[in-house]
């Protein structure tokens, strides 16, 4: 396995394993003898960094989520895992009652709710403190200032450790960052978003958010993360859910356009000449470049862990990271 660095502040930054394992469905989809053996084998590979969210998977069920988290919790205390292990998760996009969702009846991001959220990830994940928190989505309902002094309040008192932010416009994501630094409080420092080889439309909205593309990173952000190098991008959906690899797979609506048949082409070249899959090429290209992101892979099975965490030692060179990037 190969580590960086995520965070600034000598207090709170933590090194963690370059690929993440996600947990979206564990507990939930993915039975809980599955999901200990993916994340058994996942330490064992030497990954560290682990990604949930207190509204997984409210959608399998009709719930409000949660039960990610209780399941890592049950994983946590079964294994003996302390702070070793980096977990990762996020508050905002809670239903408030089980048969709504994030689009009609999110928690928010209200001083209350960050708190009181905060606390009960805190008792499903049964830990003490929170590595890295983020804001799962905007809500423009309430005041920025409030949101950021509410994170800001749960690092002072040592129950959070690193803040984040995923899927809001890079416009308010700075200016949640400003308002921060002029408080002196601590602010956002890893983003999450969907990223991966092929570039989404920016005019066609994502299937997670119907009323915007504020889930894909854009140029806007990749310019933004280049321009803050304190800051680390956590990509989400990688592999887009099996598009490169499963002919059932249609490519999303925002991917489906002129540009993405000679990205694939350049994809598949490169895999033919590496002796890698596609994924583990889309993996490497993330893991490797030139700006710090770290994907997050989602599986349901310990036989898809083991092509991901193959893509740690493929080592393109720069000839053929130059013609990935150079595609248009």
């Amino acid at each position: 396995m190969k580590y960086r660095t995520i965070g600034s502040d000598p207090n709170t930054r933590r090194e963690v394993s370059v690929l993440a394992l996600g947990a979206m469905l564990f507990g939930s989809r993915t039975d809980e003898e599955t999901s200990f053996a993916v994340l058994d084998r996942y330490v064992e590979a030497g990954g560290t960094f682990i990604d949930t969210s207190d509204n997984y998977a409210f959608w399998v069920d009709g719930s409000q989520g949660g039960q990610s988290e209780e399941l890592l919790g049950r994983w946590r205390r079964s294994r003996g895992i302390g702070d070793e292990i980096v977990i990762a998760t996020k508050l905002g996009a809670r239903p408030l009652a089980p048969g709504t969702s994030y689009v009609d009846n999110p928690e928010g991001l209200s001083a209350k709710v960050i708190r009181e959220s905060a606390e009960r990830s805190r008792e499903r994940l049964g830990v003490e403190k929170l590595d890295l928190l983020y804001a799962h989505i905007e809500d423009h309902t309430v005041p920025l200032e409030e949101t950021v002094e509410g994170f800001a309040s749960l690092v002072a008192e040592d129950t959070v450790g690193l803040l984040g932010v995923s899927n809001h416009a890079v416009w308010r994501v700075e200016r949640a960052r400003a308002l921060a630094a002029a408080a002196g409080l601590p602010g956002y420092e890893v983003l999450q978003y969907e990223h991966s080889f092929l570039r989404p439309r920016t005019d066609v909205p994502s299937d997670l958010f119907p009323d915007g593309t504020l889930g894909a990173a854009g140029p806007d952000l990749l310019s933004y993360l280049r321009a803050e190098p304190g800051m680390t991008m956590v990509a989400y959906s990688p592999l887009l859910k099996g598009t490169y690899v499963r002919p059932d797979r249609p490519l999303l609506p925002g991917y489906d356009h002129p540009g993405t048949p000679a990205r694939l082409a350049v994809l598949r070249e490169v895999a033919r000449e590496t002796g890698a899959t596609v994924n583990q090429v889309v993996l490497a290209w993330q893991m490797g470049g030139a700006l710090p992101i770290i994907p997050l892979v989602g599986v349901s099975s310990v036989a898809q862990l083991e092509e991901n965490l193959a893509a740690v030692e493929l080592e393109l060179t720069e000839e053929q990271r130059g013609r990935l990037d150079g595609v248009h």
